[in-house]
């Protein structure tokens, strides 16, 4: 194979361990780029070019994670990862911890760790890299990466949420939701919701969001009854859509233009966490992006007044 032939072979691989690292879809992306532009302009031809490409993306992730950690902490309000609508690399051998590993609840743990706790956690966890390969990527020995991936499993199975094994039951469940959520339904909407569920709201500072988190059966019922039958009635729609590996659904304006993106978190039969991703900057992976302020402007003058729910 050429060169090409055998990056874009590789390319899905690339990207998923890239997003791990980073909950970053469009940076993730950047490093894939950058990956190719070292692998092309090497003259030198290595023993294993998955080696080679996995070691490059995991230490441009590394890099880039390091920086990004500053942004993180100067970040306006609740911060998730850019929501991914399909995992380009699939392996039946490790659907499980791939699924697991890409959720937002994951992904949202693994902001614990150190930058290479997570890459050592993602290449040997998720992806099942020999700890001969992992120690070869971060640049650490193999007694080194070890340690390292104690404290991060350490980190990780204190907050790690146990999701619905049975997919059928979580769709089944998510397709409930959403037809309660349409009709404005109080009492179905509270019927499926954790009674310690909460709702929050990533906005980055740059379009409408709720004020702070919203806690508990009857409270998230209630709003989401209350605010998306008013979103209906200046066409806002959504479609329900795989999110992470969970149930969810992409809003859009009348234009078709996305607003937000929500996913669900369920356990025992009952969603425990719902996240919405309105920041536009976290959206245009997906899509021509909606005008989040002129949205949240035409629903308060739809009601006649200034709406409690977004600041």
């Amino acid at each position: 194979m050429s060169k090409v032939e055998e990056f874009e072979e590789l390319r899905p691989l690339l990207f998923s361990i890239a997003y791990r690292i980073l909950g970053s879809a469009s940076e993730a992306e950047d490093a894939v780029q950058e990956t190719w532009l070292r692998f092309d302009g090497s003259a030198t031809r290595p023993t294993s070019v998955k080696a080679l490409l996995s070691t490059t993306v995991t230490r441009i992730s590394i890099d880039v994670l390091r920086s990004a950690r500053v942004r993180r902490e100067a970040y306006v309000g609740p911060w998730f990862p850019e929501p991914l609508l399909n995992d380009p690399y699939q392996d039946p051998a490790r659907s499980v911890e791939l699924a697991d590993s890409v959720s937002m609840a994951a992904l949202l743990l693994l902001e614990r760790l150190s930058p290479l706790e997570r890459a050592v956690f993602v290449l040997r966890e998720a992806f099942g890299f020999g700890f001969d390969e992992v120690a070869t990527a971060v640049g650490r020995s193999e007694a080194a990466c070890r340690q390292l991936l104690v404290r991060a499993r350490r980190h990780m199975e204190a907050g790690r949420p146990r999701f619905e094994a049975v997919r059928k039951d979580r769709e089944e469940l998510a397709s409930r939701f959403f037809d309660a959520l349409r009709e404005g339904d109080v009492a179905s909407l509270q019927e499926l919701l954790a009674a310690d569920v909460s709702m929050v709201g990533d906005g980055g500072g740059k379009a409408p969001q709720l004020a702070r988190a919203v806690i508990g059966a009857g409270s998230v019922a209630r709003l989401l009854a209350r605010v998306f039958p008013r979103m209906a009635r200046i066409d806002v729609t959504f479609e329900p859509h795989e999110i992470n590996g969970q149930p969810g659904a992409i809003f859009r304006d009348r234009d078709g233009k996305v607003l937000h993106i929500m996913a669900l978190d369920v356990l025992d039969g009952r969603i425990q966490a719902i996240r919405s991703v309105i920041n536009p900057d976290k959206l245009r992976h997906v899509g021509p992006v909606a005008d989040a302020w002129a949205i949240d402007r035409e629903v308060r003058q739809a009601q006649g007044g200034t709406s409690p729910d977004s600041n």
